[in-house]
């Protein structure tokens, strides 16, 4: 006689019933078909000589689906004395959108299409003891997305949520490579700096940089937009060893590029690491 009590999910109830015939489930993943907002993933689930499957949108309601088949096998068993009221299966159209995982489906997508992983960076960090608010950069292949939040966890979700939402129209059986897709393509190289007719980066080339109070920030920025590269700065706690502010200015480019600046507040910090990064695509951009 097996029984269970009311009000347990598949799973925990066959479960229950493994532990008690010394039979315990075994889950397997047999398909996960990644598309962005609807994935689909198959388990195979073995107890005892029951093998059964499941489908569902998410890796846990397919388990819970495989595990509904097999309890409702042993039930037709005249064999087995299953006395256990129907199940919960959860509903996922009742699930809060909070708790789907974008990071996981980022990282699903990225092996499905042969990609790199995504790579996670935390690049800011600031506000009050009780309002903390943190940036993690996100990037995958040539492109990179910036997420903010409460969290360090919840600004890693926002990034990989505008990953997925970038890539919300890629059909999983399209295989394909990110630097063909028409998107923010960040493959700003050194090569095609010194090769660019923008108007920007050949002023750029024609610049001394040494004319006082240039908005370098924004004179960055100009280039930036004009070369297809992100810009990200990273004010440091620590004060230098003259006692000055520090920042660190991180630009997206291939390979990434991180300048340090220094002075005596964070603006002026920021402000000398974006003129120390100019003078840096300088000299690349006028390499032969």
């Amino acid at each position: 006689m097996i029984t269970a009590k009311p009000g347990k999910t598949p799973i925990q109830v066959l479960h229950e019933y493994g532990m008690k015939t010394k039979n315990i489930p075994v889950y397997e993943c047999e398909r996960s078909d990644v598309q962005i907002h609807v994935p689909t993933f198959t388990f195979r689930v073995t107890v005892g000589d029951i093998t059964c499957t499941g489908e569902g949108t998410s890796k846990k309601l397919a388990k819970h689906r495989a595990a509904e088949a097999a309890i409702n096998i042993l039930k037709a068993n005249a064999s087995i004395c299953f006395a256990v009221p129907d199940p919960l299966m959860p509903d996922p159209s009742k699930q809060p959108k909070n708790q789907l995982n974008p990071i996981g489906s980022l990282q699903e997508l990225a092996i499905h299409h042969g990609w790199r992983l995504p790579e996670y960076t935390l690049s800011q960090e600031g506000g009050p003891a009780h309002k903390r608010e943190y940036t993690t950069i996100c990037r995958l292949e040539s492109f990179m997305e910036t997420g903010k939040g409460a969290s360090k966890k919840q600004a890693k979700r926002n990034a990989a949520e505008k990953f997925l939402a970038k890539f919300s129209k890629i059909s999983p059986e399209n295989h394909i490579s990110l630097t063909n897709m028409v998107g923010h393509s960040l493959g700003c190289t050194w090569h095609s700096l010194r090769n660019s007719p923008g108007e920007k980066i050949n002023l750029l080339k024609r610049s001394l940089l040494s004319i006082p109070n240039t908005d370098y920030i924004q004179l960055l920025s100009e280039i930036a937009k004009e070369q297809g590269f992100n810009i990200t700065y990273l004010d440091i706690e620590e004060l230098s060893a003259n006692g000055q502010y520090q920042c660190l200015a991180e630009l997206s480019t291939s390979p990434i590029t991180v300048c340090h600046g220094s002075g005596i507040s964070f603006s002026t910090a920021q402000n000398d690491a974006a003129h120390n990064a100019l003078q840096y695509l300088k000299i690349i951009a006028e390499r032969k």
